[in-house]
């Protein structure tokens, strides 16, 4: 048996939100499920016949009587009947209560697990009331794909998987180095925890559980197309706020209009005119400015951003570098410090160690090896739950 058990880097911290999207469910589950899911359904319940109808053409193919799915129904299949997402009949409001309702004591596990290993570290990065809101609007969206691949269907969709799937979503896109804990268990004989790239387990939850079960079996009992949908919009949101933040300017930086675009910023540079530098680069639109500057060019002129203040602006320097200059001399120095920046002056350890650990394999100079080990044994030492030790390059 595979059960993920954590991620890593996981620092310390307080996920209000995410601690209280799981409580919200199991109060739903404990307070709803598990009172009504005890009780005979209601037979003069006006839903009762309609219900039955829906599921005895379900279950058509396997020939179950009407009367046993009479004397089987209860009272919360009747609930989640009402307030589930039916395609064929929707509701605005279902939209959202469908992802507080789960379908037994495993759905609402599972689910659950997943929102406590992946969220906590996404909430951070969005911060507490924008993760909430995209918690809310990918799992809207999900159950919308779900609806419009099965516009006929009338059986309620239920469950926060939805939702869920939109913050692995944006998990894949943030953290692409950091690493799933998987206990493996074969009773009796062995138990180890193994540590799996996060983007594998993903992967794996994408395209073997639910986009060839989807292509190849349609839903059945499962709502792939759901979760599908979720993923990939969860993604997409976090791939274009990336894009958006590279467009970003420095607000506490004023552009300086400077004849020559990027030449007069590299004769800048040359001359140690970092702020008249600076101030030209800026000025200059996003894409003119691609590929400007040298690795080392951009760690020096960000060592001083950073050293004025301008952490930001820095960052956003670095990580235009990173992403348009894919190999050369001073890229590992301009991996390590946008890494240093998210870790030291932003408090953001997860983010950081996505750059430091690439810092290290592209082998940078020894000195700035040795800052990047000391600042990955601080992300170490931050961890909420420390298994093992973090992952870092052997050389």
């Amino acid at each position: 048996m595979f059960l993920p058990i954590g991620d890593a880097p996981n620092p310390k911290g307080v996920p209000f939100v995410t601690y209280g999207l799981v409580a919200a469910n199991v109060a739903v589950f404990l307070l709803v499920n598990v009172p009504l899911g005890s009780r005979h359904a209601d037979v003069s319940d006006p839903a009762f016949p309609e219900y039955v109808d829906v599921v005895s053409r379900e279950m058509g193919d396997h020939q179950v009587p009407v009367s046993q799915i009479v004397r089987q129904t209860s009272a919360y299949d009747l609930f989640a009947f009402e307030h589930g997402y039916r395609p064929a009949a929707p509701q605005v409001i279902d939209l959202l209560t469908c992802m507080f309702l789960h379908g037994g004591f495993m759905h609402l596990f599972g689910n659950m697990l997943f929102l406590w290993i992946y969220g906590d570290n996404v909430e951070r990065r969005l911060g507490a009331l924008a993760y909430l809101l995209w918690y809310l609007a990918t799992g809207v969206t999900a159950t919308l794909a779900h609806g419009l691949v099965f516009s006929s269907s009338a059986v309620p969709l239920v469950g926060a998987s939805g939702a869920i799937s939109g913050v692995l979503g944006f998990y894949f896109v943030w953290f692409p180095r950091n690493v799933v804990r998987v206990l493996l268990f074969l009773p009796p004989f062995f138990m180890n925890v193994f540590e799996i790239p996060a983007r594998l387990v993903l992967g794996v939850f994408l395209v073997f559980d639910n986009l060839l079960p989807f292509l190849f079996a349609g839903e059945g009992g499962v709502a792939h197309g759901a979760h599908i949908g979720g993923f990939l919009v969860g993604g997409a949101v976090a791939w274009l706020m990336e894009q958006r933040g590279l467009q970003a300017s420095p607000r506490r930086l004023e552009p300086l209009a400077v004849p020559g675009g990027l030449d007069a910023v590299r004769q800048a540079l040359a001359e140690g005119r970092h702020a008249d530098a600076a101030r030209a680069y800026f000025a200059l639109p996003a894409n003119a400015a691609r590929g400007g500057l040298s690795p080392d060019q951009a760690v020096a002129l960000a060592s001083w951003l950073r050293a004025q203040g301008h952490s930001d602006a820095a960052l956003v320097l670095l990580r235009r570098v990173v992403r348009d200059v894919p190999r050369g001399p001073g890229l590992a120095e301009a991996h390590a410090l946008a890494g240093m920046i998210l870790l030291d002056d932003r408090r953001e350890p997860a983010a950081a160690y996505q750059y430091l650990l690439t810092a290290l394999e592209l082998r940078p100079r020894p000195e700035t090896a040795a800052l990047v080990r000391q600042e990955l044994a601080a992300i170490e030492e931050l961890q909420k739950r420390r298994v093992g030790h973090l992952r870092r390059p052997a050389w």
